[in-house]
Formats: C-alpha cells, sequence, structure tokens
C-alpha cells in the first residue's frame, strides 16, 4: 500500500492540486478567473456523465439492480450514522446536518481522480458506475434534510433548544408533506451538478457508441489534463480554508480523516456484495469515502443557512478532498484488492 501511495502522491493530478494548496499557503496571487473555474466543473460533470452514459448502453437493466440498491444503501446509511456521531459529539444540530449532508453525498473530483489512477495501472470497472455517481448526489441531502425537520421542529416550537429535552419524532400529515419545500427539491435533485451529470448520462445512453467519434477527442483524450487544471484550483480553495479548519479543534480535524476511511470501507463491502468487479470495488469505495462540495452545500445554503459553510465546506475542501486523493484511493484500493 505504502509504494500504492506514493505512486498516487507523485501522479500529476495529486501534484497540481498541492501546488494549489501551497500557492494559497504563501499568499500567492495566482487566481482562477470565475468564468474558467466554472466551466472546468461543468466539463467534468459532462465527461464524467456522457461516459457513463454510453458504458451504460451496454447493460441490460437486471445486471444493475443491485449496484443501485447498495448504492442507496450507502445514501441513507452513512448521513444517518455520521449525524448520530455529531450529535454523540455534542455538535450543534445545524452543523451536523450540514456534515451529514456533505459526507453522505460524494465528490465528483474525487471519483475522477479514482478514475484516472484506475486506468494508469490498467484496471477496469463497470460503465454503470458513472451513473451510481449521480444515483449517490441527492439521497443523503435529502435524508438529511428530512432528519432536520424530524428533530428541529414539530407543529410548534424547537424541541432541541431546552436542554435535556429528547426530540419528539412524531408528526402529522401536513407536517409530512411540508417536509420539502421547492428550494429543497431544487437544489437536491434540479441543481447543476446533478441536472449536468444526469442529462448527460441520459444522452451518452441513448446515443451510445454512435456518438464516439464526436465524443472522444474533448470528453475522453483531453479528460486528464483538464482534471489537472481543475485540481490546481481545488487547491487553491482548499488552501483558503484550511485555516478555518483549524478554529473548531482537533475532534473536527479527526472526524474529516476517520469517516472518510469507515464510509470507504463500507463501500468496499457493498462492492464486493454486490458483485462488483476490482475496479468497480474502488470505485464504490470513492464514493462512499468522498465527501461533496458541489451539490450538497448549493443544498445547504437554501436550506439550512444556520450551518456554517466555513465547517462542512472547510471540512470537506480542506480535510477531507486531499486526504481521499493521497491516503484515501490507495488505501480503498489495497482494501478492494484484499477483499475481492
Amino acid at each position: 500500500m505504502y509504494d500504492i501511495m506514493i505512486q498516487n502522491l507523485l501522479s500529476p493530478v495529486v501534484l497540481f492540486f498541492v501546488l494549489g494548496v501551497v500557492a494559497a499557503l504563501v499568499k500567492s496571487d495566482l487566481k482562477f478567473p470565475a468564468g474558467l473555474s466554472e466551466a472546468l466543473s461543468i466539463y467534468l460533470l459532462v465527461a464524467i456523465g456522457i461516459k457513463g452514459g454510453m458504458e451504460l448502453s451496454h447493460y441490460e437493466l437486471h445486471t444493475v439492480i443491485k449496484p443501485i440498491a447498495g448504492t442507496l444503501l450507502l445514501g441513507i446509511t452513512i448521513p444517518v450514522l455520521v449525524l448520530v456521531a455529531l450529535l454523540a459529539m455534542k455538535m450543534d444540530l445545524h452543523n451536523s446536518i450540514g456534515l451529514a449532508a456533505t459526507y453522505g453525498s460524494v465528490s465528483i473530483v474525487t471519483y475522477g481522480a479514482a478514475i484516472s489512477f484506475l486506468e494508469k495501472k490498467q484496471i477496469g470497472y463497470e460503465g454503470f458506475m458513472n451513473a451510481l455517481v449521480v444515483l449517490l448526489e441527492s439521497p443523503a441531502i435529502i435524508i438529511s434534510l428530512l432528519l432536520l425537520r424530524i428533530l428541529h421542529k414539530t407543529d410548534s416550537g424547537d424541541l432541541l433548544n431546552a436542554p435535556g429535552t429528547p426530540p419528539k419524532l412524531g408528526m402529522n400529515f401536513s407536517s409530512f408533506m411540508n417536509l420539502f419545500d421547492k428550494e429543497v427539491l431544487r437544489d437536491s435533485l434540479l441543481g447543476k451538478s446533478v441536472l449536468l451529470l444526469m442529462g448527460s448520462l441520459i444522452i451518452g445512453w441513448l446515443v451510445g457508441q454512435n456518438a464516439e467519434s464526436i465524443v472522444k477527442p474533448l470528453f475522453i483524450d483531453l479528460y486528464g489534463s483538464i482534471l489537472i487544471l481543475f485540481l490546481l484550483n481545488m487547491g487553491l480553495i482548499a488552501g483558503e480554508r484550511l485555516p478555518e479548519i483549524s478554529k473548531h479543534g482537533w475532534k473536527i480535524l479527526l472526524f474529516g480523516l476517520c469517516v472518510p476511511l469507515i464510509g470507504g470501507s463500507a463501500g468496499v463491502l457493498v462492492g464486493n456484495w454486490v458483485g462488483l468487479s476490482l475496479g468497480g470495488v474502488v470505485l464504490m469505495g470513492v464514493l462512499a469515502g468522498s465527501s461533496s462540495y458541489i451539490a450538497a452545500p448549493a443544498a445547504l445554503r437554501a436550506s439550512v443557512p444556520e450551518a456554517n459553510p466555513s465547517i462542512y465546506l472547510g471540512l470537506s475542501l480542506g480535510v477531507t478532498f486531499p486526504f481521499n486523493l493521497i491516503v484515501g484511493i490507495p488505501f480503498y484500493f489495497a482494501l478492494a484488492q484484499f477483499t475481492h
């Protein structure tokens, strides 16, 4: 595993991420234009989606039922367990919900880096894994917001403001029907990342391999090079967020390092359970072990404004993201090899 970590650390995508972090820490004037940063995000979302759709066209529905079930299981279970752990650590409800949604959702770029890792080692994986990325985006957000409404409100009053008062879980039909407002549904299901991934996936599935000659030059051949630029920008953002994490103590830092390994290990076990190949098991581990900094923060800003972005976004980008690039991906790979 040590050799794998060294190889991954010395890969161009990781080194450019580190360069971005260093640039931010030394207060360099290196900045990405907002338009370019947005364009790189859109490119990665479309590339992952359309490649997954083209590969998905090769599979029949019965072959993907178990992987879909396993993905939904992870998407529902992880945010619940994260929330329970954080409340046990005496973190306030809103920030606990923010981290539950963030760590239950998925990092598209970590997934992309894992694909590059597997391709470098010439290890194949199921094409429908890209579809599972889309599937794992929203459940954690929806479940976390549902838990917030169950724990935080009934028809009248805030339950958790009274010390020692246990949450009252009973809700009438009217309360249940109002659990999700239009903004929550829009951010969870129709936000940029989910919409682009799902739309590109469907297009790739409809056109199949007939579109390969059109798609390949931009979305396949240039994928690794453009990922480098995106990770350089992510390094700049992560470096700016690192000081914010130090304000919240060692417990939150330990959380950002341990949860990916626990979630990723669960993903590897689920990947084996649903019968994925070695590459598929590694990617399932990456999906379960990564944390969102696109879809989940967008939904949280609109629906849980009380949650502190410097905690859930800073921890995701400043700690978990680089940890997964350097340690997490090699760890999930080694664990997948051991268990597969």
